[in-house]
């Protein structure tokens, strides 16, 4: 008797699992990227440098890869459904528990550890299920799924804004604890794919279907794959330039002089474009004109340039422009970065690629903000 996982409808009930990852990623990547907008408030609160601060994000970021890895074992343990709202739990709890302001170090241990842990819980196996259901249309249904991480962010800029004036940071960050939670409900939406045994009546036309028996296996010799090896020194230096931008573009737009609320304008466009680069570069992807890994390399080359534009930005039309062009590159590179892994390793192979793949990009998240941080203090 064989067992193999069912086919990937590509189609009906995925569509609900896409529409749900759509509210997981709004929910934890767009919170992620519109930290920015408290950075200056806990900087002020408790009197400490740049860098010190970013180490919040820092470690949030770091979280977010580090248990990347657990997240795929739990999620071949378990199922996604359950890992995601144990994530659910988790970021809420994060949030929650930082709006008690104790000190700094514990901004580090709820908003950096409880967060980034709730973050990876959820975005990971929420990735894994849309590879999971999609084969023909995988693209496009990614691209459609990450898109809600660029929606929220459009909505959430000005949102948090109001938040922190409204009700403090502090406040603010109760109030998101309490949206978090929502990460439960799509939790309970994402129904796992079940196993097929096949049997000989199967030349007959008849199969069994039984839960899947799953395997808790985490596969580091996938490392010995060169292709492999390559995408994950993609991956460190990367996170190292890219969670920098949406942290450090209120505080330096905020140092050119701007009203509080062009900074947050700012993230609105960025992320207005981040949206459109998702879309476009999922259906190009789903032409299959190119190799998604030579897509990749394409936009990721341009991304490059494009930051090489910012520090002769000193007007917020200058920076907006820089916004838009940044935001939709870095789109393209966001739909297709996850699922170019399905080409390397096969889906098979995916749980434990997209696990591996995140813990090594943890080494570049964690170093980008503080280095970026020190670099302000020291041209001050």
């Amino acid at each position: 008797m064989k067992s193999r996982r069912a086919r990937p409808p590509d189609g009906g009930y995925g569509w609900v699992v896409v529409m749900s990852a759509f509210f997981i990623m709004g929910l934890t990547a767009s919170v992620l990227k519109n930290f920015g907008l408290f950075f200056l408030d806990i900087q002020n609160h408790f009197g400490v440098p740049t860098s010190t601060t970013s180490w919040v994000t820092s470690t949030t970021i770091a979280m977010f890869h580090l248990g990347a890895p657990a997240a795929s074992v739990l999620t071949l343990q378990f199922s996604q459904r359950v890992v995601i709202i144990v994530g659910g739990l988790l970021a809420a709890s994060g949030m929650l528990l930082a709006s008690l302001d104790l000190s700094l170090p514990w901004l580090y241990l709820t908003i950096g550890i409880l967060q980034g842990l709730g973050i990876s819980f959820s975005w990971i196996p929420a990735n894994s299920m849309v590879s999971h259901y999609f084969v023909r249309w995988r693209p496009i249904a990614y691209a459609i799924a990450s898109s809600g991480e660029c929606v929220f962010a459009v909505v959430f800029s000005p949102f948090f804004q109001w938040l922190i004036e409204m009700y403090s940071w502090q406040g603010a960050l109760l109030i998101i604890g309490g949206l978090q939670l929502n990460l439960c409900v799509c939790g309970a939406l994402m129904r796992p794919l079940e196993t097929v045994q096949e049997t000989k009546d199967s030349l007959e036309g008849n199969t069994t279907v039984l839960p899947s028996k799953r395997k808790v296996i985490f596969q580091c010799s996938l490392m010995r794959e060169p292709e492999f090896f390559l995408y994950i020194l993609f991956a460190i230096f990367a996170a190292a330039g890219f969670f920098i931008p949406p942290l450090f573009l209120v505080p330096f737009a905020s140092s050119l002089g701007m009203d509080k609320y062009w900074p947050a304008s700012i993230l609105s466009v960025l992320a207005l474009a981040d949206l459109a680069g998702r879309l476009i570069c999922g259906w190009i992807a789903n032409m299959r004109l190119w190799r998604n890994l030579q897509l990749l390399t394409m936009v990721v080359t341009l991304l490059g340039v494009v930051l090489l534009l910012l520090p002769i930005s000193h007007n917020y039309w200058a920076i907006v422009v820089f916004a838009s062009l940044y935001g939709f590159l870095f789109g393209c590179v966001v739909a297709i970065h996850i699922t170019s892994i399905v080409d390397i390793v096969t889906l098979e192979g995916f749980d434990n690629g997209l696990g591996l793949f995140m813990l090594f990009r943890s080494i570049g998240g964690f170093i980008g903000p503080p280095a970026a941080g020190w670099l302000v203090d020291a041209d001050q």
